[in-house]
């Protein structure tokens, strides 16, 4: 039997280079077990436990998820005359494993019946299940609307909605978007009234593009304050489905074909405020969206570690001029370049995880535990800060990187099948179509740079990198791949002054490329410090920095250069808007 997590070595080995026992330790400290079955014995018992939870997943992915697929994304789900959404038969099956699995209430409190893994084990899990079937992470992975309602709504909301998340009985939906308000939040119309006679908030209003909109449980930002304009005006709001919320249109999608992307229509539906007013988009759908982003990650891992692992096989079975054509030199370039790209991408993902758990408990013990002594809440909360603001550069930078290297390494995969990749005979035109959204949703990567940019400019990222400059390696080679990657920080340093004193506009056209400059000093960091336990991430960090290193020199005489022309001569390059026919 196929397990997409005991046959991928790089996942296991992040139980060592993460520490995973420190991340169960934070976890089960102070949890919330209630009268739950199981409880682990000790940290070695809940290590044990994570193992064998991301093992069943690799067996329903492996056995169920990939199986079903093909399928799924050939005849999707089906918009019903009422408004209501049917769910491809294959969908609902795979539903009903990860359900019978335990698997729906991954990162939740066990009082209500979830399995309290940490964000890391959960991102695992989240690129297990995306290698499967990319589009149905989007059902599994909306399992943070669940962390939200935990983390803000009352505990009436909680005690009515988390158990029946854990019994798989419900799925959710994160409702932002809307057809004048796509990256822009604040500019979300959808109306919040107070009806004072029934007691509920009424929502009426249009949202577009939302991912499982026909799940039943609803978290939808609207505008509660209608004097106020901006982001302040809104707040967050919880609803069952109803015959006050319509499906009016199912979209037609390039690919993630078995996730329904929907149209709502809300028509006084009821609902519930979550936490209080104002708060909606700048505090609860700014924690839901860096969540929904490192998801986002985590799914272009499992999407390319699909796509790779086809060309791998096929570049090997494949004979021309009488041998393999993986012994080509441009065939063997990129699938080398696509398997650094990958492990680059994972451990930029598992660290950034392992960011966010270590934020989390600092903000519970801080501000949830009462008997904690002062000096410890004190240093708690400034942990916390500190670890937010390391988290802001780093959730966006995940995002970006991974689904940028989503999209070559699918593409490459085509490429690697020549003809039969571009054909429906094989996976790879799927894998390309599925990766294509991933640096679209949940913030374009243009929107991930303007997130990641403060944090490279602000000093968070030299501070940073500096801690792992304080390591000496025993090993002369690594040791001279580390002063190549302080180097290049210099570089980025040099650049970054100098784009302070040029215009925002200046900052603005060059800080993807301080971003990405960025992201490959913090990368080249992760992969040699795996190296000292592992030998063989030697080769794959020599690779990536030496790959690197000459991005980083001709991006920082991009940045030094001075060009605007981009932006000060845009009309005479682009020409006058096309006329429509």
């Amino acid at each position: 039997m196929g397990n997409f997590y005991t046959d991928n070595e790089d996942i296991q080995s992040y139980f060592e280079i993460l520490d995973v026992r420190s991340l169960a330790e934070m976890v089960e400290d102070y949890a919330e077990n209630g009268d739950a079955d199981y409880v682990p014995e000790n940290l070695e018992d809940a290590v044990d436990g994570y193992r064998r939870i991301l093992e069943i997943v690799g067996q329903v992915a492996a056995e169920t998820l990939a199986k079903n697929a093909q399928q799924v994304d050939e005849e999707g789900n089906t918009l019903n005359p009422d408004g209501t959404v049917t769910l491809h038969p294959l969908v609902q099956e795979n539903l009903k494993r990860m359900t019978q699995a335990d698997m729906m209430g991954f990162t939740l409190p066990r009082r209500y019946g979830g399995l309290n893994c940490p964000t890391t084990i959960y991102t695992m899990a989240t690129e297990i299940v995306s290698r499967g079937d990319t589009s149905f992470m989007n059902m599994f992975g909306l399992q943070g609307i669940a962390e939200t309602i935990n983390a803000f709504a009352s505990q009436e909301i909680k005690d009515e909605t988390l158990s029946r998340f854990c019994r798989g009985e419900v799925t959710g939906a994160m409702v932002l978007t809307e057809p004048d308000a796509g990256s822009d939040l604040q500019a979300v119309r959808l109306r919040a009234d107070y009806d004072e006679a029934s007691g509920q908030w009424l929502l009426n209003g249009v949202k577009r593009f939302i991912t499982n909109g026909c799940g039943e449980i609803l978290l939808t930002l609207a505008r509660s304050e209608h004097e106020i304009s901006d982001g302040s005006g809104l707040s967050l709001f919880i609803s069952e489905r109803n015959e006050c919320v319509k499906v009016r249109h199912l979209e037609h999608k390039l690919g993630i074909h078995g996730s329904p992307t929907c149209e709502l229509v809300f028509t006084n539906c009821p609902a519930k405020l979550i936490g209080e007013r104002r708060r909606g988009l700048m505090t609860y759908v700014m924690a839901l969206m860096n969540g929904a982003r490192l998801g986002i990650a985590a799914q272009s891992l499992g999407t390319a570690e699909a796509a790779f692992r086809l060309a791998r096989t096929y570049a090997y079975t494949r004979h021309q001029f009488r041998a393999p054509i993986e012994v080509l030199p441009p065939v063997a370039e990129m699938l080398t370049d696509s398997k650094v790209s990958i492990e680059a991408a994972r451990a930029l993902a598992y660290e950034t995880a392992a960011v966010c758990d270590r934020e989390q408990y600092a903000l519970r013990l801080s501000e949830t535990v009462a008997e904690l002594p002062a000096d410890k809440a004190k240093k708690m909360k400034q942990l916390s800060r500190q670890l937010k603001r390391l988290n802001a550069m780093l959730t966006p930078m995940s995002k970006l990187y991974g689904s940028e290297m989503c999209n070559k390494v699918t593409y490459d995969a085509i490429q690697v099948l020549g003809g039969s990749g571009y054909m429906k005979d094989y996976a790879a035109e799927r894998y390309a179509r599925d990766a294509r959204i991933t640096n679209i949703y949940e913030g374009t990567s243009q929107l991930q740079v303007v997130a990641a940019i403060k944090g490279v400019t602000s000093g968070t990222f030299q501070n940073y990198v500096e801690e792992f400059e304080q390591t000496v390696f025993e090993d002369a080679e690594l040791e001279s791949l580390k002063k190549e990657l302080v180097c290049a920080k210099e570089k980025i340093l040099e650049a970054v002054t100098y784009v302070k004193g040029e215009s925002i506009t200046y900052v603005d056209l060059h800080a993807r490329r301080l971003v990405e400059m960025a992201m490959s000093v913090i990368i080249g960091h992760y992969l040699l410090k795996q190296a000292v336990k592992f030998p063989r991430k030697k080769v794959i960090a020599k690779y990536f920095i030496e790959r690197e290193m000459p991005k980083i020199e001709s991006a920082r005489l991009a940045v030094l250069s001075g060009n605007r022309m981009a932006v000060d001569h845009y009309l005479e390059i682009v020409g006058p808007v096309p006329e429509v026919e």
